[in-house]
């Protein structure tokens, strides 16, 4: 993105509001939702730089975190992340003028906290028209929080309507009583309350500052959420394409049919929201789009979704579609959740996630609307096996594998409505199918840590495969009996002396040096010298661990021999030709 594109600046409360400019939030942007939690998080942090009376900004003020604003004339601006704290501190404000006009019907300094009223409203609220008393306000909220605020809040009104109101609404008079609350307590044992009213609200615009960043347009915005995010800084990308959608269905519907349009999109984006959960909304998105579309980046999502959806049917088909195929999504992504599927079905999905490989999600969406069940679990497995050979095996690049699956998913969607053949559409993933000469050769050299809860699930998965080809014995991999037990240990202390040098160290993590075995076995033999071991191990009632016992040494040359074997079983084990 262009420099030109957006600036980035420092910027204290006063800086931001004290000035001619205006900001407001965008029309479909979400409610006033903050509770009492952030606003006691809020207010603690201002009551640290309350107590410290240092003008100095650099000493003792305090950061407020990122806030996007949207300007094509740098006079007025949208706030595309941040108006909950704008609206807050807005609120917080409001809550010191009401304080401070109490101050004046008591008749405590009444000229003077008059002139401190209006400079302070005209500084950080606004100005009230003269005749029509409309408030002519620095912020504009939201199409459902906004008259509220202007009717009741900016008015500085000592009674407000405590029944059919929104939600939102009720959040914006409780956060008024609260913070009304704060600070009268803060100020009742002080002599001069006008003063120190003032004061706060000087304190908190001088103190309080925020990281801006201005852009020029709603796609440049994204493209800060999505270099944001990737930062581990969380802003909502969602907010932003929910503003533009409704935005489309606000300037197509007549007046008649806007707002009953407007409420059944909020209910059906909401539900969405709802039933993903924990699961990004963009990733979402993006799978979803994938699926559907022609291949697209995050980085150049919204674009394209302003570029397909520019017209109000466009809107709805664009809901109907995700919420077909928001289901299968949270098979894929949270499966142990999951219960309308066959057992089969989770339990691939289950083997993806342990994987960490997401790239057929798209694939896999195209290929549940076009397929029966039943051939859409066997292109399913055909993906655990890809997986396998590919990502965790091979450890190919997945940039071209997840092109490969997006071909695929295409050609899919060519075919609806056709009778389509499973072997036809398992052939598509043939490049990215590691060949047996190459996954064997890649598997007889594999070694996977055993530090990490994943790799452990990856290795139990491996070797549980294994023990159920050569035995036909196959453990619960939930089953906390059972353990991975490194023949060579971990923790090496005497009798290894083949196994000295990096070379022979690495061989602890190799897969022909792991078997699984009961716990109390495991715990029982820990880094005991092999010949110890074996005799544990011939106990055990897994086959697998018992034929560590016909060995009458442990050495590299072994583990090498037995990875050897391990792999001409595993390039049978995990074969799709099998599947077609």
């Amino acid at each position: 993105m262009s420099a030109t594109n957006f600036k980035t600046v420092n910027q204290t409360y006063r800086q931001l509001i004290g000035n001619g400019l205006t900001y407001s939030i965008p029309r479909f942007q979400r409610d006033y939702s903050w509770t009492d939690e952030e606003w006691d998080d809020l207010w603690e942090d201002i009551l640290n730089v309350l107590e410290d009376n240092n003008e100095s900004i650099h000493n003792d003020a305090h950061y407020m975190g990122y806030l996007v604003l949207q300007s094509s004339d740098d006079k007025e601006f949208f706030v595309i992340d941040g108006q909950q704290r704008l609206t807050t501190l807005s609120i917080i404000v409001l809550a010191g003028l009401k304080n401070l006009n109490r101050i004046i019907n008591q008749g405590d300094e009444a000229e003077n906290n008059k002139q401190r009223l209006e400079q302070l409203r005209s500084t950080y609220i606004g100005y009230l028209d003269p005749i029509t008393l409309q408030s002519k306000n620095k912020l504009t909220l939201n199409r459902n929080n906004d008259h509220f605020y202007k009717t009741y809040l900016v008015p500085l009104a000592e009674k407000m309507p405590l029944r059919n109101l929104k939600t939102s609404e009720h959040s914006l008079r409780k956060a008024s009583d609260w913070f009304d609350k704060k600070i009268s307590e803060f100020i009742k044992s002080d002599d001069t309350k006008g003063v120190k009213v003032a004061t706060i609200i000087e304190q908190i615009s001088n103190k309080l500052f925020f990281t801006v960043i201005t852009v020029n347009n709603e796609l440049n915005a994204y493209k800060v959420f999505e270099t944001l995010n990737a930062r581990g800084v969380r802003l909502s990308s969602t907010d932003l394409l929910k503003n533009y959608l409704f935005s489309v269905i606000h300037r197509d519907s007549n007046s008649i049919n806007s707002e009953p349009e407007l409420a059944d999109l909020e209910r059906h984006w909401e539900n969405l929201v709802d039933r993903l959960g924990a699961e990004s909304f963009p990733d979402f998105l993006r799978t979803f789009w994938n699926s559907r579309h022609s291949f697209v980046r995050h980085s150049e999502l919204f674009k394209r979704v302003r570029e397909k959806v520019a017209n109000r049917a466009e809107v709805f088909q664009l809901i109907r579609d995700m919420d077909q195929d928001i289901d299968v999504y949270l098979t894929l992504t949270s499966p142990s959740t999951t219960t309308q599927i066959s057992s089969n079905i989770r339990k691939y999905a289950e083997q993806l996630k342990t994987f960490s490989v997401k790239q057929p999600y798209s694939f896999l969406m195209a290929s549940y609307r076009h397929l029966e069940i039943g051939e859409f679990e066997k292109v399913l497995k055909s993906c655990v096996y890809i997986s396998l050979r590919y990502n965790v095996i091979s450890g190919f690049h997945t940039g071209d594998q997840e092109r490969t699956y997006h071909k695929a998913a295409v050609y899919l969607n060519s075919l609806a409505g056709n009778k389509i053949k499973t072997s036809d559409v398992i052939s598509q993933l043939q490049s990215i199918y590691v060949k047996d000469t190459v996954f064997k050769s890649n598997f007889i050299d594999k070694e996977i840590k055993t530090t990490s809860s994943r790799n452990r699930k990856v290795v139990r998965y491996i070797l549980n495969e294994i023990s159920d080809q050569d035995s036909g014995i196959k453990l619960d991999l939930d089953d906390e009996h059972y353990n991975i037990e490194h023949i060579f240990p971990q923790n090496a202390e005497e009798d290894w002396d083949d196994f000295n040098g990096r070379d022979a160290m690495n061989m602890i993590y190799r897969l022909g040096n792991m078997v699984i075995c009961e716990n109390s076995i495991n715990k029982e033999i820990e880094n005991k010298p092999f010949n110890i071991k074996k005799e544990y191990l011939a106990k055990s009632k897994v086959p697998m661990a018992q034929n560590i016992a016909e060995y009458s040494e442990w050495k590299p040359k072994q583990v090498q021999e037995r990875q050897t074997r391990m792999a001409k079983t595993a390039a049978h084990i995990w074969r799709i030709e099998q599947l077609s």
